[in-house]
């Protein structure tokens, strides 16, 4: 007769499962509070941003020639899986089929959190649109992501450089930077329900220039934009797809060796992920080596909040643009993704992102049984469309 297991053993064993293919292994060991410095104008900044939304500062810069929204989801507490997080909108009413535009945001199988992704689309009429996704890991994850979609966007509208040709990538770099201390001043002054020693959050955003016909993406972590590209072969149209991020893990050569110079641990799980932990501890656990918050890892484990950004003009073959979670991605390949919402074009958008979320989570159930399911979130935008103006 076999051993018995021990109830406690048991939940462990479920939680390990939980967790296979997610952000945190299992961690051990305690760690010190990890502070980084904020400065005066950094305090500041925080009650500025705070004062206004994101609408208020479209209309500040003067950017104001044509309709303006934005739309996003907010933290919820609900438990209930694959439901739809809940969203809030500013501005001007539009339709999103006028815009080519899907987007939705559903709970992973995971009951211990709730939904810890977080989303957001601006729209300045013949000016630029804006998407951004954030995948929230750890125990305060979806506090931080909600966190940074609310301000990381407000940082690239207000800045000046935004209207200039060459001012784009330092100003990424820059409000990259500035969000990341802003977590930190919220941390030390628990501010926000921040608390980010060992939470944190992925972020990609995408800046869609109208009128120079421009996409720039800037990202952390392993929240990845694709573009879908319809092309001409032997008389028929393919669907092809272009990655535009790179997956920042910890067993990429480059990200490794600069975690390991500054005292971190690069381990695979003996499952699916190389992970990050401290020279002192099994803490943080992370299997990305980029990100916003987890101020442990950034200052012992050499995790950092650079982005990397790239420009590329939108040619005529561009199709669609898909910004999503890893939900996606873990099981679904960028062709597959594309050939799924291709299928549906700019006028059914928000059944293509729908159509593809239910793809995604249904290889989950398959591949890992049943046992988890990450968040799953799906913004996209069909580029291509009869009479848009921009």
């Amino acid at each position: 007769m076999g051993c018995a297991s021990s109830s406690s053993t048991v939940e462990q064993n479920k939680v390990d499962a939980q967790r296979r293919r997610l952000s945190v292994g299992h961690v051990e060991g305690s760690a010190e509070d990890a502070t980084i410095e904020i400065d005066e104008e950094g305090r500041g900044l925080l009650t500025a941003l705070t004062e206004k939304n994101i609408i208020d500062l479209v209309e500040t810069s003067g950017e104001v020639n044509g309709r303006k929204m934005s739309i996003g989801s907010n933290t919820d507490t609900g438990k209930t899986s694959f439901a739809n997080k809940t969203m809030q909108s500013l501005g001007d009413e539009i339709d999103p089929m006028q815009l080519g535009l899907g987007y939705t945001c559903r709970k992973g199988l995971k009951p211990e959190s709730p939904n810890q992704d977080s989303w957001f689309v601006l729209k300045v009429e013949n000016h630029l649109s804006m998407y951004g996704v954030f995948d929230g890991h750890g125990q305060k994850g979806h506090h931080i992501s909600q966190f940074v979609k609310e301000n990381l966007p407000k940082l690239i509208m207000k800045d000046s450089r935004l209207k200039t040709n060459d001012g784009l990538k330092p100003l990424l770099f820059d409000a990259f930077k500035k969000t990341q201390a802003l977590l930190a001043h919220c941390d030390r002054g628990k501010l926000h329900d921040i608390s980010a020693q060992m939470s944190g959050t992925t972020a990609t955003v995408c800046i869609h220039d109208h009128v120079q016909k421009k996409l720039t993406c800037a990202h952390v972590a392993d929240s990845t934009a694709v573009l879908g590209k319809t092309l001409m072969v032997k008389g028929n149209k393919e669907h092809k797809a272009e990655v535009l991020t790179r997956d920042h893990k910890p067993d990429c050569k480059d990200e490794k060796e600069r975690i390991e110079s500054k005292g971190g641990r690069v381990v695979f799980d003996g499952y699916a992920n190389h992970r990050i932990y401290s020279s002192q501890g099994r803490y943080p656990g992370l299997n990305m080596s980029r990100c916003l918050g987890d101020l442990m890892g950034h200052v012992q484990c050499g995790i950092i909040a650079e982005p990397e950004v790239n420009t590329r003009d939108i040619l005529p073959e561009d199709s669609v643009l898909l910004v999503c979670s890893d939900g996606v991605w873990e099981f679904i390949s960028p062709t597959e993704a594309v050939n799924v919402v291709m299928d549906y074009g700019p006028s059914k958008a928000m059944m293509s992102a729908e159509r593809l979320a239910k793809e995604s989570w249904d290889r989950w159930i398959k591949e890992e049984g049943g046992a988890v399911v990450d968040d799953i979130t799906v913004v996209l935008v069909y580029l291509q469309q009869p009479g848009r103006k921009d």
